[in-house]
């Protein structure tokens, strides 16, 4: 598998994790209890699904390097395996942030410094 996933989250969260040190998840996340993430294989047609003509986003590359039996590669959409960590994610463990927006017919739109 993978050494690196993906989680979307609205910015406003991700300040909270910066805060606390590490992210407990979405409304979303919880309920379910684990934190969804995504391959780069899958990060497209997640994103179209889940968050599109959202703004106000964060993409965060995750090191799954650092996870042990926390994290479980699960059959979700069409059998795909989709990475799961069943833990709070340490901010430790995110080695990129981009700001993102969604458009309406889910394209990707990345909001990089000037």
């Amino acid at each position: 598998m993978t050494g690196t996933a993906y989680k979307i989250l609205a910015a406003e969260e991700w300040r909270a994790a910066l805060a606390e040190g590490h992210y407990e998840g979405s409304a979303v996340d919880l309920a379910d209890g684990y934190i969804h993430m995504s391959t780069g294989e899958q990060l497209v047609e997640t994103v179209r699904r889940h968050y599109a003509g959202r703004d106000d986003l964060m993409l965060l590359t995750v090191d799954l390097a650092r996870f042990g039996a926390d994290l479980v590669w699960e059959p979700s959409r069409g059998g795909d395996l989709f990475p799961h960590l069943y833990a709070p994610l340490p901010v430790a463990a995110v080695t990129a942030v981009r700001a993102l927006s969604v458009a309406e017919d889910g394209a990707m739109l990345f909001e990089d410094p000037a």
